[in-house]
């Protein structure tokens, strides 16, 4: 064998093992870029949660539009009635970025079933049933079908359900 075919020969083994410590570093980055992406997507939905969550504890009005829509929206005046469509569109918009970010791998599977349980869990009132079933502007399909198969067969825990509602109504646990 000549020089040059050996430096030819030593030339390819460096090219393969450049080739795949470039596809292990890309491999990382691709890795490190998904995690970023998750926290991101999960950030920002709680970002959406959070903000409502806040409007909800900090306005008194608005928080009274809202408990008294989700109990029985029939109590509710048509301009407030308008104020609550809102307030579960945001809600809504919320939880179907979730859903979806969580189909798309976007979030982890842990965290898409905590609030899937959220979904679950404000589909047991009747005032959210009601807004669902008359909302104006629709969701994504899958979510769309998501959500109409919750209310099929909702899987929450119906006891801990009326727990709460005793204890948004009378302050403490009924017996």
């Amino acid at each position: 064998m000549t020089n040059l075919e050996s430096l030819a020969n030593l030339g390819e083994i460096i090219g393969a093992v450049a080739v795949v410590v470039s596809l292990v570093y890309l491999a990382v980055q691709v890795r490190q870029n998904t995690r970023a992406q998750q926290t991101e997507n999960f950030s920002r939905a709680l970002d959406r949660v959070a903000a409502m969550q806040a409007t909800l504890s900090q306005d008194p009005a608005t928080s009274v539009i809202f408990s008294k829509g989700v109990a029985d929206p029939s109590k509710l005046t048509p301009k407030e009635r308008m104020q609550f469509t809102w307030a579960m569109y945001e809600l809504f918009g919320a939880f179907e970025f979730m859903f979806l970010a969580a189909k798309d791998n976007s979030i982890p599977e842990e965290i898409w079933q905590r609030w899937s349980s959220a979904v679950a869990w404000w589909l047991t009132f009747p005032g959210v049933q009601a807004w669902w079933k008359v909302r104006p502007i629709p969701f994504a399909n899958s979510f769309t079908s998501y959500v109409e198969s919750l209310l099929e067969n909702n899987p929450t825990n119906a006891e801990s359900t009326r727990r709460y509602q005793d204890f948004i109504v009378h302050g403490q646990q009924k017996t």
